[in-house]
C-alpha cells in the first residue's frame, strides 16, 4: 500500500504510525512524501496566503489520481468540505489534544519552567500562526505581543530558543510524537482554552470506491476519537471555519458524561463567545447533531455578529443560499 504524506519530522512520525499498524496486521506499506503550498509558503502567514487544503491539497490531488492509495493527514488541516471522492475511514487514538506554552531561555530563568501564560511579563512576545490561539491568548492577556511565527515544530522551537520570541505556543501531540515533551512548561487546560476541532487526532483518507483501502485501514480506527472528532468537526463545519477563522472545539468524556466545548471569537480576542452541550455516545447522528445545536447557540449569542465582522475582513466566505 502507498501511503501519502507531507514530508515533514512530525508528519512522518504520524505515517509511520499507520504503517506500523499495517505491518502488525501482515501488510507491508510504503511511504510517499509531499511538500504542500503550506510547507513551502514560510515567508507568509497562513490567513494572507487564503484558500483551503494549504497541507494537504497535493496529497488528495494525488491520491484522486490512484497515484498513492492513501493519504495520512493531521486531522486539523483537514477542511470539513473535502473533495466528494474521498473519505477518512479511520481516526487513530488521540494523543493530547492541548496547546502547550514553550518559554524561550530568558523567560524560563525569569519565571521558572511552569510558568503558564498569566506569569508571562506585560510585552512578551509570543508566536503562534493560529488566529484561535492569537483570540484566546488577546482575550486573556491584552498587554502580550503576539508574533507570526511559522515553520515546522523544530524549526518553531528553534526560533523560541534563539530569542525571537520570548514563549510560543504549540500542540502538545505534536511534541509529544516528536519526544519534545520536556519542551511543555504549561498546558492549556480546556475548557478555559480550547485547541483546534481534530487536534491530536492521525486521519487516514482513501477513495471511496476503493473498497480494499476503506476495509484495511478502516479497520485502524479508533471509535472514541471518531465520536469526539465528529462533534467537533461538525460544529466547525457549521460555523464555516477554517484556519483563517478564531474557533476552537473539544469533546471530552469525565465521569461517565461526553460534553462538548466551543469557542469563537475576533481575530484581537475583542470578543470570545463558548458554550457547550452534551453528547449521546449511544446515538450514531449526534455527534454531528451537537456540533451544529453548539454551532447555532453560538451564533445567536453573538456569534453572528462576529462572523459577519470575520466576513467583511475577507476571513469567511458569505452564506451559500439554501
Amino acid at each position: 500500500m502507498r501511503i501519502g504524506t507531507r514530508a515533514s519530522q512530525l508528519a512522518l512520525r504520524q505515517a509511520r504510525q499507520v504503517q506500523e499498524a499495517l505491518a502488525a496486521r501482515g501488510v507491508a506499506a510504503e511511504l510517499v512524501t509531499y511538500t504542500t503550498t503550506g510547507d513551502r509558503r514560510l515567508d507568509v502567514a497562513l490567513t494572507a496566503i487564503g484558500g483551503k487544503g494549504l497541507f494537504t491539497k497535493e496529497l488528495e490531488d494525488d491520491l484522486l489520481a490512484g497515484r498513492v492509495d492513501s493519504c495520512v493527514h493531521s486531522l486539523k488541516d483537514l477542511p470539513t468540505d473535502g473533495p466528494p471522492g474521498l473519505a477518512v475511514v479511520a481516526r487513530l487514538e488521540r494523543e493530547d489534544p492541548r496547546d502547550a506554552l514553550v518559554l524561550g531561555r530568558a523567560a524560563t530563568r525569569a519565571l521558572g519552567a511552569a510558568g503558564g501564560l498569566r506569569s508571562l511579563p506585560s510585552g512578551a512576545r509570543v508566536g503562534t500562526s493560529s488566529l484561535r490561539r492569537r483570540a484566546q491568548l488577546l482575550a486573556l492577556r491584552r498587554d502580550v505581543e503576539v508574533v507570526e511565527l511559522r515553520g515546522n515544530v523544530p524549526t518553531r522551537l528553534r526560533k523560541v530558543d534563539e530569542g525571537q520570541v520570548d514563549a510560543a505556543i504549540l500542540a502538545a501531540a505534536g511534541l509529544h510524537r516528536l519526544g519534545a515533551g520536556e519542551r511543555v512548561s504549561a498546558y492549556l487546560d480546556p475548557p478555559e482554552w480550547l485547541p483546534a476541532a481534530g487536534q491530536g487526532a492521525i486521519a487516514v483518507q482513501v477513495r471511496r470506491d476503493d473498497a480494499h483501502a476503506v476495509a484495511l485501514f478502516g479497520a485502524l480506527d479508533h471509535a472514541p476519537t471518531t465520536l469526539a472528532t465528529r462533534a467537533e468537526r461538525a460544529f466547525l463545519a457549521a460555523l464555516q471555519g477554517g484556519c483563517q477563522v478564531p474557533i476552537g472545539a473539544l469533546a471530552v468524556a469525565r465521569g461517565g458524561r461526553h460534553t462538548l466545548y466551543g469557542m469563537l471569537g475576533d481575530v484581537e480576542g475583542a470578543r470570545v463567545v463558548r458554550g457547550e452541550c452534551s453528547l449521546d455516545p449511544n446515538d450514531p447522528d449526534d455527534p454531528e447533531r451537537a456540533g451544529v445545536a453548539l454551532a447555532e447557540e453560538l451564533r445567536a449569542r453573538g456569534g453572528a455578529e462576529i462572523l459577519a465582522g470575520l466576513r467583511g475582513a475577507g476571513r469567511v466566505p458569505a452564506p451559500q443560499p439554501e
